[in-house]
Parts: C-alpha cells; sequence; structure tokens
C-alpha cells in the first residue's frame, strides 16, 4: 500500500497536520501554497490579536516555536503578553516552519477529490492524477469569505478590491485607499483594524455596525482576572475549557454548538488599538443595513434602519469585514458524490474524535473542525489540539 496521505492546504493547519503525519512514518504529499492567506490576504500592517504563546504552530518535536523562529532569525523576541507580531513576522514563521518540518510541499492546487473503491482519486492543476489512502482537508480560509446578503445583492457578479463592495481579505496594500472615503462593516478585529489602517493610509473612514455597543476593545494583560485561570485567549473558565477540553464540546446539541462557534471570542478589538482607534475613525453603532444600492457613479450608498431611524450613507467604497463561514459547498474541489455522503451540523462536517468525517478516510482540520471541536479551531492555537489527535488516528486508521 504505496499510495500517500494526502494534506490540502499549507497553512498553520496544514503544516502542523503534515508534520504530525510525517513523524510518525507515515508517506504524505501536502499541496498548497504556504501561508498564503497570511502572506496575501491579510493587510501589510496587520499586528496579530493572539499573543506569542498563542501563535505557536504545534510540531511534533521541539525547537519549533515562534519564540525558536525568533531566536533562529536574530531578530525581535516575541515571547510576552505585551509583544505585538506584525503579520509579516507571522507569515515568516510560517515559511520558515514548513522549510524546515515540510520540505517536499508541493506549490500545486488540487483540482478535485473523489473516492472509488476505497481510495481517494486526485486531480492536480499541473495535469497529474494520483490515489490516496487518506485525504487531510486543511485548506484554510479559502473561498469562506462571508459577505452579507444586503451587500451581495448590490454586486451580483461578486465583491472585488476595486469594485464598490469588496471583503477585507481581498486587500494586502490598503494604501490605493488614501484620499477616499471608506464605510467598513463589521465590529471584530478585522474591521477594527482594517479601519485603524485605511486612516493611517489617509483615508477618511467610517465603521458601520449593527449592535448598539458594537464596538468594543480587549483588557490588556494587567487588567486580567487574576482567580481565573489562563488559555491563549485570556482567563476564563469557558476560555479555559474550550481551549484544552475541546473534545467534550462534539457532546453538546448542534443549536448550541453553532451558537458558541459564532458567539465566543467574537466581535471585539485587541487592547491594544483602542488608542488608534479613538478619533480617527467614526462609528455609526446600532443601524442596520436594509439595502445597498450602487450609483451610475459607481458610488455605494447604505440604507440604514436602526433606533426608530432610517438614513443613507455614501461612500467610494464599502469593505465588508464580516469575517468567514464555514460551507461544505464552498470545498468545490470535492467532488458531488463526497459532499452529498457528508454528515454536517453546526455550520460543518460532524467529525469524530480523531476528526474523521462520515467519509471513511476524509479527515478536516482547521476552520471546517469548529462545528465539532469549538471556536479555538478558529485559530493557531488550535494546532496543538489537533494535530496530534488528528495523526494518531490517521496513523491507527491507514498506517
Amino acid at each position: 500500500m504505496n499510495d500517500p496521505v494526502v494534506v490540502i492546504g499549507a497553512g498553520p493547519y496544514g503544516l502542523s497536520t503534515a508534520a504530525h503525519l510525517r513523524a510518525r512514518g507515515l508517506p504524505v504529499r501536502v499541496f498548497g501554497d504556504p501561508m498564503v492567506s497570511w502572506r496575501e490576504r491579510m493587510p501589510a500592517g496587520m499586528l496579530l490579536k493572539s499573543t506569542p504563546v498563542a501563535s505557536n504552530i504545534d510540531a511534533p518535536q521541539p525547537g519549533h516555536t515562534l519564540l525558536d523562529f525568533c531566536h533562529a532569525m536574530g531578530g525581535p523576541r516575541y515571547e510576552s503578553d505585551w509583544d505585538l507580531i506584525p503579520v509579516e513576522t507571522f507569515s515568516a514563521y510560517g515559511l520558515w516552519f514548513q522549510e524546515r518540518l515540510v520540505p517536499e510541499l508541493e506549490r500545486v492546487r488540487v483540482v478535485s477529490v473523489d473516492r472509488r473503491g476505497g481510495r481517494f482519486e486526485l486531480k492536480l492543476d499541473s495535469g497529474e492524477q494520483l490515489t490516496a489512502r487518506a485525504v487531510v482537508v486543511a485548506s484554510g480560509l479559502s473561498g469562506l469569505a462571508h459577505l452579507p446578503h444586503e451587500l451581495a445583492a448590490a454586486v451580483p457578479d461578486g465583491p472585488a478590491p476595486g469594485g464598490p463592495v469588496s471583503h477585507s481579505s481581498h486587500h494586502r496594500d490598503l494604501g490605493r485607499f488614501q484620499g477616499r472615503e471608506v464605510v467598513v462593516v463589521g465590529a471584530g478585529q478585522s474591521a477594527l483594524e482594517s479601519a485603524v489602517l485605511l486612516a493611517e493610509a489617509g483615508a477618511a473612514v467610517r465603521v458601520v455596525a449593527r449592535g448598539p455597543r458594537a464596538v468594543a476593545f480587549g483588557s490588556p494583560p494587567d487588567r486580567q482576572p487574576r482567580l481565573r485561570p489562563e488559555s491563549p485567549f485570556g482567563r476564563a473558565w469557558s476560555l479555559y475549557a474550550l481551549s484544552y477540553h475541546a473534545v467534550g464540546f462534539r457532546r453538546l446539541p448542534a443549536p448550541t454548538r453553532e451558537y458558541l462557534v459564532r458567539r465566543v471570542l467574537g466581535p471585539k478589538g485587541a487592547w491594544w488599538l483602542r488608542d488608534r482607534f479613538a478619533g480617527r475613525v467614526r462609528v455609526t453603532q446600532g443601524r442596520r443595513i436594509s439595502r445597498v444600492t450602487v450609483r451610475a457613479d459607481g458610488r455605494p450608498v447604505l440604507s440604514l434602519h436602526g433606533s426608530g431611524r432610517v438614513g443613507e450613507l455614501a461612500a467610494d467604497h464599502v469593505m465588508a469585514a464580516t469575517g468567514y463561514r464555514m460551507s461544505v459547498a464552498a470545498l468545490d474541489f470535492l467532488g458531488p458524490g463526497l459532499r452529498s455522503e457528508l454528515v454536517t451540523g453546526a455550520g460543518g462536517p460532524w467529525l469524530d474524535a480523531g476528526y474523521g468525517s462520515s467519509v471513511p478516510g476524509l479527515y478536516f482540520t482547521g476552520l471546517p473542525a469548529a462545528a465539532s471541536f469549538g471556536p479555538v479551531m478558529r485559530f493557531v492555537c488550535g494546532t496543538e489540539y489537533a494535530s496530534p489527535r488528528l495523526a494518531k488516528a490517521v496513523a491507527a486508521a491507514h498506517g
């Protein structure tokens, strides 16, 4: 049985999973562009909301943490909760991790995956066809950008960086908006940090959020509760349980799991963003976007309702910083037969304790696993929980 285990995706979850599979002696082929979302789909100058300890890509052997990378490169050391990590540094760390632990990575795209006779058949955009004993989907955020239907209706051809409406994942260089009016829709870290970076680039920025007190910021490290357990996301019993006992999340009812994935660690800016935001970004809160139209001159106009008021807001551009939503339909490289066989619930595929789906040999990790293992799967630190368990399950079933 010489067929490999295939890992689709080369972000933190794909790289971590591949490293753990290789450490167990399994033949592995990994397909993807390493750290592409971090390198190309996040704005230059962005800082990670997560602390250094929550930003390690899990490896099967010591010596591959973010701090190890800092030591190896001889640059700034990121180790305290007060240290803010530039996205460029984290991207470089991921590439360093890949070069050392997943050197055989193939920068090609998987076009299709089907299953016949107990084996998976894959086609690559290079033209190669191959079979695999198991497939791990670690495709990250690709194809999962969420656009509210009110915004989507205004751009039938889809959002685009140069059009009237875009998604925050479309932009690397926000300097193009200098001197322009931009509305940012959302109230999470992506929305608030994008708004700040736009303002610092010379744009006139307004954040629109539907909650009456939607724009909020976290507490700095020295103001965290002292009598609660530590977690990668702060001090709280709930965060501790979700971080270190994620397998228990699977036992919750599907509606509860879906609610927790969307709401826990929900919209809030990092503590260090507050001072940069105040006085630079205008805010409209408690107003719902009921409709978006595009004028003849290309300017989008938002119709806003809320608090008994109705009004319109025009801008040069609308940026939706509205996050990502898991959708099996968006994983279009999976054949229709595979997708129809997947048992889903709470917004994603239902997974067993080893991250295996209802299709034997098909595994999911990262954001697609959040429906079964909780919101920790939305963050890099979730690799510590997911990767060793997934690799152990694959080795037991397909080794």
